[in-house]
């Protein structure tokens, strides 16, 4: 039975692994394959962005449909048509061959990604064995972007862009062997019912405040299509609520949110998604503009950073939960992740990547190594294994809109604070280089405010209780 726990998490890890990569693992290979299919640079942010609403507008649904069909219907549908939408994507000949693959991509994505923190949930009971499970998951989460950027890299420089996409088929088909492997089927209780006007109003709004989110990137705050698309996605999500309190078999159990430390928990997920924008996106400029370095090595400066949130993950986090509750180690680690910025604020043009760049990767890699597997952890714990999916999913919706929060915000300030530079300054040879690099520093000051302000609230809410630890394993159900 051990072994097969652990089996269940590799499997996890590997489902998860396969959707965080793919939130950067492309945009490495982006200018590649724009070259290749001679899309305008006005269509290339749809690559991206066409990901993110699928994916991120269609979670909740995702994760009640694990609930209602099980697990291993929804993972091994998930695993199968992500792959096959990576396949589709990898042999695409044209711009809006491309954008249906990532669409595809995000909408099975949806239906993976809470599956399997669900599968994990309702697997590891025990605290200490969950502690470690979620360590480990911790650690995906929190370094995936990088190891993207990484193989990313690697895979457009030594093969093509388009194995950037194949490499999900070496993922996939172990996700959807384990599935069939391990997971129990799971015997349907009468008839299914789903939420439909829960769901589509979720998904509406998700997808509107995601859509407004990367209109701020182009179109500015203040355009009509941006304010109309923020304010439209909120009037949305507050028709949700009203529908969830009234529905008797809501797609969102309301009471889920009810509990301050679950609540803290999905902030802090949010809060981080916002925040660690900056490192990856800025940083990665930073390394091949300044510093001059190639896509891989850009890739390769981030290990440390990995190996910091692994370590941290693995090796701390789990033996700290069980014994100080998630305050603190919430708390502590996104005050580290604000000192870890406020370092990059130094950076200058001529700074270094051994005295300027690597001490604060590590020092963000500590902090995200005990924020993820922690608010994870949290955020999952003491849920009714038939809600499991669901409250798993809004796990990865807090990332999601944080980070499509992050991109908008962070790049916005970055062009205004370049702009504003320039216009303020005259002369010199490196003067736009300058600016730039000013751009990026006060990104990284309001990353830091984000991630300090983020402690502060996510204190308030949290509880520093440690988890109960039962006498003896409590056994549930795998679905």
């Amino acid at each position: 039975m051990v072994e097969r726990r652990w089996l269940i998490l590799a499997l996890v890890v590997l489902a998860q692994l396969m959707v965080v990569l793919d939130a950067t693992i492309v945009n490495i290979a982006l200018p590649s394959a724009q070259a290749a299919l001679g899309f305008s640079n006005g269509s290339r942010q749809w690559i991206v962005t066409g990901y993110a609403l699928a994916f991120g507008s269609l979670l909740p649904l995702g994760g009640r449909l694990g609930d209602v069909f099980g697990r291993r219907r929804t993972l091994t549908l998930g695993s199968l048509g992500f792959a096959g939408a990576s396949a589709f994507g990898g042999a695409a000949q044209s711009f809006e061959w491309l954008l249906a693959a990532r669409v595809l991509q995000g909408m099975f994505g949806a239906l993976l990604a809470p599956s399997a923190l669900a599968l994990l949930t309702t697997t590891f009971t025990h605290p200490r064995d969950r502690n470690k499970a979620f360590g480990i998951f911790g650690a995906v989460v929190g370094s995936g972007a990088a190891v993207g950027l990484l193989l990313g890299g690697a895979l457009t420089e030594y093969l093509s862009w388009r194995w950037c996409l194949y490499v999900n088929l070496f993922l996939a088909l172990p996700v959807t062997f384990g599935a069939l492997m391990l997971v129990p089927a799971q015997r349907l209780a009468g008839k299914p019912s789903l939420d439909l006007p829960g769901a589509s109003t979720a998904a509406g709004g998700l997808f509107l405040i995601v859509f407004g989110f990367d209109r701020a990137q182009t179109a500015g705050w203040g355009a009509a299509e941006t304010i109309g698309s923020l304010l439209g996605g909120v009037a949305l999500l507050g028709l949700f609520v009203l529908i969830e309190a009234r529905s008797r078999r809501p797609l969102l159990p309301l009471r889920l949110l009810e509990e301050r430390p679950r609540a803290g928990s999905y902030l802090a997920v949010f809060f981080t998604g916002i925040g660690t924008f900056g490192v990856f996106l800025f940083v990665t400029y930073y390394l091949q503009q300044n510093l001059g370095y190639s896509p891989l090595m850009s890739g390769v400066a981030f290990l440390p950073m990995i190996g910091s949130v692994i370590a941290t993950s693995v090796g701390v986090n789990s033996l700290l939960l069980t014994r100080f509750g998630p305050r603190p180690l919430i708390v502590s680690g996104m005050l580290l992740a604000a000192v870890g910025l406020v370092l990059l604020t130094r950076l200058a043009v001529d700074s270094t990547y051994a005295a300027d760049v690597l001490p604060s990767l590590i020092v963000i890699g500590v902090g995200l190594g005990l924020v993820f597997p922690t608010a994870s952890n949290t955020a999952t714990a003491r849920v009714d294994p038939a809600e499991s999916g669901v409250a798993s999913s809004l796990v990865n919706v807090g990332q999601q809109v944080g980070g499509s929060l992050g991109t908008a915000l962070l790049n916005t300030i970055a062009v205004s604070a370049t702009t504003g530079y320039l216009s303020s300054h005259h002369g010199g040879a490196d003067l736009v280089a300058k600016g730039t690099v000013h751009g990026y520093t006060v990104a990284f000051w309001w990353s830091a405010g984000i991630f300090a302000f983020g402690a502060l609230v996510c204190g308030m809410l949290l509880t520093g209780r440690p988890q109960a630890e039962p006498a003896e394993p409590v056994a549930v159900a795998v679905r």
